[in-house]
């Protein structure tokens, strides 16, 4: 049987498998946490020209692990990117490669939000990619949708560009495209529609009363357009609102109102995926974070079970780092994402832990997770210290998890330096694993920053993702080739194909 050591020293002997593996990872990682907006510390030039080339370097060297990246947790960005470089780049795979190829893109179509795949479709006219897979996948695609003449109200523009592209037959007197085909290329002709919100649509242009029939996002403009009082438009259009679009409103007529005791917004916060609550609990105010601690911490709690699912209490004894630097309050594209991340983490962890093992460090001493904001350095090797720091029963924790970007300045290197006589000096046996998750993309360094060598790190978009994540971290230690990479990432792609493991 291998040993750890065998298989490190395996893999330090073939230097090609190294270099491809490490590769790989530095793309998946980019893939995860790169959007090509501006970060804290670079700007979104910078971010868009570093991804670009790393999807082209990686789509010409690695075109079959290119592909596999569609079935991980990588963000809807990259997914989309990786989408139209496949499909542009057809002539450049073999007849087994486009066959998984498409597959892929159909299973990932699926998950991403409809407007961002009308954006893609949008995008592929534009640079004349008018291949047979490229026509056969967007009818795919619209085949499957639920509701074309949905569509065709909130998505008029993009629905109609796909429409010519792929020549979508809307024969006459075959239902629902006959309706959907007038209603995108001959607006303004037919007196009535079968079709109920595309029969709203054309009563909304005189008709106040239909306003409230359609989706929110169309609703508004004619709301604005036939003078409607907002709070009257509102209350009509509650009942067709999603919830983040209620959260939004509500939320914002709360800030206008300026009462101090003003209504919270009446949304079922419990429901919301766990990173995104985190968000929306950071966008409040510490007064506010105050009186509803006892609603935002037990929904962050609730998404935090939910999310953990069958991993809970699996993870023995836990202690994390968590990076409340000024650093982590991100950009103005990003505000306050990356301590979003460390929130959400925190509150997973927890769950992820036996029950009292965990305990959260936050960089600058917070002892109140909830009322934790941007402020201050990023104190990482005093706070890994502390958490190594055996306790009262001389045990370490079995697992040490960082999130941070990774920006160790107080002082600068004591983080990688304590990881290094940590894992050579004083646990070579490794009786602790630690990772490190980092949810920001680094341009100038192609990837995600790293606090030290022989030390997982993983880039990460939503805490949700965390348990997946350390699967793939464990690659980046350098005791596993690019064999038992390429292993599993063909499971993922099968899983992902089937609709097993499909990825949130």
């Amino acid at each position: 049987m291998n040993t750890p050591d065998s298989r490190a020293d395996s893999r330090a002997d073939d230097p090609a498998g190294l270099v491809a593996a490490e590769d790989v990872l530095l793309f998946v990682n980019a893939a995860i946490t790169a959007t090509g907006q501006r970060e804290f510390r670079s700007g979104a030039v910078d971010q868009q020209l570093s991804l670009n080339f790393l999807h082209t370097y990686v789509r010409v060297n690695y075109r079959r692990v290119y592909a596999a990246s569609l079935a991980l947790d990588i963000n809807h960005h990259n997914a989309a990117l990786i989408v139209r470089a496949l499909l542009e780049t057809a002539g450049e795979a073999t007849r087994e490669e486009r066959r998984t190829e498409g597959r892929l893109i159909a299973a990932r179509l699926e998950l991403l939000p409809p407007p961002r795949v009308y954006r893609l479709f949008g995008e592929l006219r534009r640079a004349k990619v008018n291949n047979r897979r490229t026509r056969a996948i967007m009818r795919d695609w619209l085949a499957a949708r639920p509701d074309l003449g949905h569509d065709a109200v909130k998505y008029r523009a993009g629905l109609k560009t796909v429409a010519r592209h792929v020549h979508l037959p809307c024969p006459a007197g075959v239902e629902p495209l006959a309706e959907v085909g007038a209603f995108l290329f001959r607006p303004g002709r037919a007196r009535r529609y079968e079709h109920g919100l595309l029969d709203a649509w054309r009563r909304a242009h005189y008709e106040q009363g239909a306003v409230a029939e359609l989706p929110f996002t169309v609703a508004e403009g004619f709301a604005a357009k036939h003078g409607m009082k907002r709070e009257v438009f509102l209350k009509r259009a509650a009942p067709r609102m999603t919830r983040l679009e209620r959260l939004r409103t509500q939320e914002q007529r709360a800030a206008a109102d300026r009462r101090p005791n003003a209504p919270a917004a009446q949304v079922d916060l419990t429901v919301m995926p766990l990173t995104r609550l985190a968000l929306y609990v950071l966008s409040l105010g510490f007064e506010q974070r105050a009186g509803r601690r006892a609603e935002l911490t037990g929904a962050l709690r609730a998404a935090a079970r939910r999310a953990a699912g069958a991993h809970a209490g699996s993870w023995g004894r836990v202690h994390a780092v968590l990076d409340d630097s000024f650093s982590s309050s991100g950009s103005g594209q990003k505000r306050r994402r990356p301590l979003a991340v460390a929130l959400a983490c925190h509150h997973l962890l927890e769950v992820l832990a036996a029950p009292g093992a965990y305990q959260g460090l936050w960089t600058s001493g917070a002892r109140d997770a909830l009322l934790v904001r941007p402020s201050g350095p990023t104190p990482l090797g005093m706070r890994i210290l502390d958490a190594l720091e055996p306790g009262a029963d001389g045990a370490t924790p079995d697992r040490l998890v960082i999130v941070s970007d990774g920006w160790d300045n107080a002082p600068a290197g004591l983080a990688g330096e304590v990881l290094r006589v940590w894992r050579r000096r004083l646990d070579p046996v490794r009786r602790t694993a630690v990772v490190h998750v980092n949810p920001v993309y680094d341009a100038e360094g192609f990837d995600v920053r790293r606090l030290a060598a022989g030390v997982a790190t993983a880039g990460i978009r939503d805490a949700e993702d965390l348990p997946a994540l350390v699967e793939i971290a464990r690659f980046a230690e350098g005791r596993s080739g690019l064999a038992e990479l390429y292993a599993y990432l063909d499971r993922q792609v099968a899983r992902f194909i089937s609709g097993e493991g499909a990825v949130s």
